[in-house]
C-alpha cells in the first residue's frame, strides 16, 4: 500500500446489509485512502464485477413437439417465445462446473413456476415463485432445460452457429450475477490532513452469490493480474512502500463524523505465498484479524494448510509484532 498509510494509519474496512439478514445487497465501505485512491479502487472492482464473475444460467430448452421458438404450444397460454424469456429470469446458484439438465413436467390447469423444476442437489433456485408458463385444462408440458456455469453474456445466435441442433432451442445466457454496482468518493479527515478520501460502494446481487463473495472474487481476480506484473523477491524503492509494523492508527472522520464500526485489515498485506493465502481466504480468514484468532490446531485442520504454511504464518505474524491465538484461549 501508499506509504501514506504509515502517517494516517491502516484503511478500516466495513460491511452493512442495507436490509437485515440481506446478503446480496450490501453497503462496503474503506477508509482513509490517499487521494485519488478511492476511485482508482472504485472503478477497478466496479468493472470486475459486472463483466468477470461466474455464475449459472440457462443455456437452451427442449420442449416435446416444438422444433423451434417461433411457434406456439396446444393449451399453454404463452408462447415458445415468452417462455424462453421466462427462463432467462431465473436464477440458480450452481456448485459444479459441468452442465446439467433439468426437466420440468406438469399437467393443466396450474400456473407453472420455478418451484416445479426438478434439480439435482447441486443446484438450488433462488426465486421458486417465477412464473414460467400457465396450463390450461387438459394439457401438458415436458421440457428439458440446460443449465450451464460460465462468465459474461453469451448470445443463442452465437451459440446456435456453433451447435446447431434441430430441436433445441438456444436461449441468451446472462451468467453475471451481479445487478448493480454504484460507487461514491467522499472525503475523508485523519488529524490535520483533509485531502483524504472515502470509498462506499453499493453492491447488489441476484441471490446466487452474495455480495461479500462477489467482493471477495473480484478482489482475488485483480489481485492475481497485479500479481502477475510484480514480484515479492524483488523490491523497488521499499522505503516509499508502506510497512504496516510502523503505521499508527488514528481515528477517521469523513464528511459526516460517522465511525467506521468494523476493523478489517486485508490478509493479502502480508505477502504470504500463493498456496498459503489461497489455503486462508477458502477458510473464511481474509483480514489480519481473523488470522490471530485462530490457533496453530485450527490452522492445520484448513483444507491445503500444512506445517510448511503455519511456519510461514508463524514467522511472518512474528516479524510484525503479532501472534496465533493460544489454543486454550481461542475466540
Amino acid at each position: 500500500m501508499h506509504i501514506i498509510q504509515e502517517e494516517i494509519g491502516l484503511p478500516q474496512f466495513s460491511v452493512t446489509p442495507v436490509k437485515k439478514g440481506d446478503t446480496s445487497h450490501v453497503i462496503f465501505t474503506i477508509a482513509p485512502l490517499p487521494p485519488g485512491y478511492a476511485t482508482t479502487l472504485g472503478n477497478g472492482l466496479r468493472r470486475v464485477l459486472l463483466s468477470s464473475l461466474p455464475g449459472a444460467a440457462v443455456t437452451s430448452i427442449r420442449i416435446h413437439g416444438v422444433q423451434h421458438e417461433y411457434t406456439t404450444i396446444k393449451g399453454v397460454r404463452e408462447s415458445v417465445m415468452d417462455v424462453s424469456l421466462n427462463l432467462k429470469l431465473l436464477r440458480i446458484r450452481k456448485h459444479g462446473k459441468e452442465p446439467e439438465v433439468i426437466t420440468l413436467e406438469a399437467k393443466g390447469p396450474k400456473k407453472v413456476t420455478a418451484a416445479d423444476l426438478k434439480i439435482s442437489s447441486d443446484m438450488e433456485v433462488m426465486n421458486p415463485d417465477l412464473e414460467i408458463l400457465n396450463l390450461e385444462k387438459g394439457a401438458s408440458i415436458d421440457m428439458q432445460i440446460t443449465i450451464e456455469k460460465g462468465v459474461g453474456y453469451v448470445s443463442a445466435s452465437e451459440r446456435n452457429k456453433k451447435q446447431n441442433e434441430p430441436g433445441l432451442i438456444y436461449v441468451d445466457a446472462i451468467y453475471g450475477p451481479v445487478i448493480r454496482v454504484r460507487y461514491d468518493v467522499e472525503a475523508a479527515r485523519v488529524g490535520q490532513r483533509t485531502d483524504l478520501e472515502k470509498l462506499t460502494m453499493d453492491v447488489q446481487t441476484n441471490g446466487s452469490l452474495s455480495a461479500e463473495e462477489a467482493m471477495q472474487f473480484a478482489s482475488q481476480l485483480l489481485q492475481s493480474y497485479f500479481g502477475y506484473f510484480g514480484s515479492d523477491k524483488k523490491a523497488v524503492e521499499p522505503e516509499f512502500v508502506a510497512d504496516f509494523s510502523r503505521a499508527v492508527p488514528e481515528q477517521v472522520d469523513d464528511a459526516a463524523h460517522a465511525p467506521v464500526k468494523e476493523s478489517y485489515t486485508p490478509i493479502e498485506i502480508l505477502n504470504f505465498s500463493p498456496r498459503t493465502l489461497n489455503a486462508l481466504i477458502n477458510a473464511g480468514v481474509g483480514s489480519i484479524e481473523q488470522l490471530t484468532k485462530c490457533s496453530e490446531a485450527t490452522l492445520s485442520n484448513f483444507r491445503g494448510f500444512g506445517a510448511k504454511a503455519l511456519d510461514e504464518v508463524k514467522k511472518t505474524l512474528g516479524d510484525r509484532g503479532l501472534k496465533l491465538a493460544d489454543d486454550n484461549l481461542e475466540s
